[in-house]
C-alpha cells in the first residue's frame, strides 16, 4: 500500500459524513490526552535544575474558571468549570522578584483549604539563571 492509496482511502472515508465526525472526535481526544502528557512531561522537568532560593507565599487567592467550551451547555456530558487556587510567592534574588504557582481543584472549598495551608509559609522557588526574574514553584517542593 503506497501513500496514494492510504490518501485516498482517507478521503473515501471523510466523505462520509458520521466517519469524518468519527475522525474529528478521535482526534480530539488524542489531542487531548496528549496535551496532558506533555504538560506532565514540562511541568516535571521545568527548572528542576535551576538553583533555589527562600521564597515566602505572600498573597493567595481562589478564582472560579468557568467552561469555556463551544458547547451548548444542553449538549456537554462534562462541565470543565473549575477553581484555581494561585499562590503568588516573594523572593530575592537580589532585587525582591515575584512569581505565582496555580493548581486547578473540582470545587471552591478544596481550593481555599489548600490555598490557605501555605499563606506565610518559606518554599523553594527555582529561578533562571540567566533570568532572575523567572522561577518556578515545583510541585515537589510544596
Amino acid at each position: 500500500m503506497n501513500a496514494a492509496s492510504i490518501a485516498d482511502a482517507f478521503n473515501k472515508a471523510l466523505a462520509h459524513p458520521i466517519l469524518s465526525i468519527m475522525v474529528l472526535v478521535a482526534a480530539g481526544l488524542l489531542g487531548a490526552i496528549c496535551w496532558g502528557a506533555i504538560q506532565d512531561w514540562f511541568e516535571h522537568v521545568h527548572g528542576r535544575n535551576w538553583p533555589t532560593v527562600d521564597a515566602v507565599i505572600d498573597i493567595i487567592s481562589v478564582a472560579f474558571i468557568p467552561d469555556d467550551s463551544l458547547i451548548p451547555p444542553s449538549q456537554a456530558s462534562l462541565d470543565s468549570s473549575h477553581y484555581k487556587a494561585t499562590l503568588t510567592y516573594i523572593y530575592h534574588n537580589p532585587e525582591e522578584q515575584m512569581g505565582d504557582y496555580s493548581r486547578d481543584f473540582g470545587n471552591e472549598d478544596d481550593a481555599k483549604a489548600w490555598a490557605n495551608s501555605y499563606k506565610g509559609e518559606t518554599v523553594k522557588a527555582h529561578v533562571d539563571p540567566r533570568d532572575p526574574a523567572r522561577s518556578v514553584l515545583r510541585k515537589e517542593d510544596l
